[in-house]
């Protein structure tokens, strides 16, 4: 199937309150134009140097979204264009995002990255500590910022319930702190393996990138 009909595919089963972030990393501009033609608009990059270089070469309605571990010395090159950081995993990042924000005079919106994975290797924040910061005084004086939800990623692995359990865990969460933050609106869950399963658990955005685009290609 080409990119235009997996996405057309994938965009008729999505209820109408999930987004659908293409994940177009590794992928090359041709590729990612004929899903832009296809009429997507929303891609996530998990490199802030490849999602630069390709800000710089597209249509600049595309909406980018910043899904892989932000570095933070990196923040200050994708801050005069980037829509949507999935990944923030505490406040020293938060902070770096509000500080290069300020600079082009903009109101960055932000995800608190949630570690719901078994895997040493994903990253995140406990909730207790996504708790303290959105409720923290500090956190109320960066104006450049807005967090908007939660974003969480699953263990890699075959077993459905342990992924439907995690994908649970992040919803309570969110449910948890919409309460006192009712402005919260965004769980950022589920990708191109398992965002069926995080669907049914309440996920409002999913990133896709191998059932769009194919198999990706690592040794560019």
């Amino acid at each position: 199937m080409s990119i235009k009909s997996n996405l057309e595919h994938i965009q008729s089963q999505l209820p109408q309150h999930v987004t659908l972030v293409a994940v177009s990393k590794t992928k090359p501009i041709s590729d990612i134009m004929e899903a832009y033609n296809a009429g997507q608009r929303i891609f996530g990059e998990n490199k802030i140097q490849d999602m630069v270089e390709k800000y710089e070469h597209m249509p600049k309605d595309i909406k980018w979204h910043m899904i892989g571990h932000v570095q933070r010395n990196k923040v200050k090159y994708m801050a005069s264009f980037v829509s949507l950081i999935h990944g923030v995993e505490n406040f020293k990042v938060l902070k770096e995002i509000n500080k290069q924000a300020a600079k082009h005079n903009r109101v960055i919106d932000c995800l608190l990255q949630i570690k719901i994975a078994s895997e040493d290797s994903k990253f995140g924040m406990s909730p207790n500590e996504a708790t303290t910061i959105l409720n923290s005084e500090d956190t109320s004086l960066l104006k450049h910022v807005n967090i908007v939800g939660l974003m969480g990623m699953s263990t890699f692995t075959d077993d459905e319930n342990q992924i439907k359990n995690e994908f649970n865990s992040l919803k309570s969460t969110f449910d948890t702190l919409k309460k006192q933050h009712p402005h919260l609106h965004t769980i950022s869950m589920g990708m191109s393996g398992d965002y069926n399963i995080a669907i049914e658990s309440g996920s409002t955005m999913i990133r896709v990138g191998s059932r769009i685009f194919g198999t990706r290609n690592y040794s560019n």
